[in-house]
């Protein structure tokens, strides 16, 4: 994967998120604000923007370029989050110009380890984190394959830690503000996740 490759990754997430905008707003307007598909489209609106001159250059510019543009365009929670996932990706792959199989777990492990770092949530809390949890493990548990299997597993194992959301009571943001009756729903960030990093898998079909 060289930073264009990269930069395909983030526009599939931008499209996806577009795509799933109503749906995560209604999932956030059972237990939060409604508003989480429109951050999230906004936020992958912005670093679509940021990015469609960018070309040929490094990776770490790449998921730099995303950072900055994801946090100025999102005031929500979710945009120092993810800022910090791709900052923590970026410096993950700092000095590549080109990244091979083995870099692909590293990053969504930094993008993961981002999350939790900013957030301070624990997994159970029901948040994204309970996705990106998952997730990291299961790219973990994948390195040595082909970067496109990392994905997928990834993103398979953000998918059941998703929907294992429904049987969790919320503990952080304003969905604990209901207490046991969160429960029941999924959690709109752990949703977006999974959809994120299905969408980044895809990639490696269509390349």
């Amino acid at each position: 994967m060289d930073g264009n490759d990269v930069k395909a990754m983030l526009l599939a997430a931008a499209d996806a998120m577009d795509a799933a905008r109503d749906e995560l707003c209604a999932l956030d307007g059972e237990i939060g604000d409604a508003d989480h598909g429109v951050a999230m489209a906004g936020g992958f609106g912005a670093i679509r923007t940021a990015l469609v001159e960018l070309d040929g250059v490094a990776p770490t510019e790449v998921l730099n370029a995303a950072a900055k543009a994801f946090l100025n365009a999102v005031g929500a929670s979710s945009g120092p989050l993810y800022a910090t996932a791709f900052m923590r990706a970026g410096a993950a792959v700092k000095g590549k110009d080109v990244l091979g199989d083995g870099d692909a777990p590293g990053l969504i492990v930094a993008m993961a380890e981002g999350i939790a770092h900013r957030g301070k949530a624990e997994r159970g809390d029901k948040t994204m984190l309970d996705a990106w949890g998952p997730a990291s493990d299961a790219a973990t548990a994948s390195a040595g394959k082909p970067a496109a299997t990392v994905f997928h597993a990834a993103a398979d194992a953000a998918e059941i830690g998703a929907e294992a959301t429904v049987e969790m009571q919320a503990r952080l943001g304003r969905a604990a503000r209901l207490g046991a009756r969160s429960l029941g729903h999924k959690d709109p960030g752990a949703a977006s996740a999974a959809l994120l990093l299905r969408a980044m898998a895809r990639t490696f079909e269509e390349s």
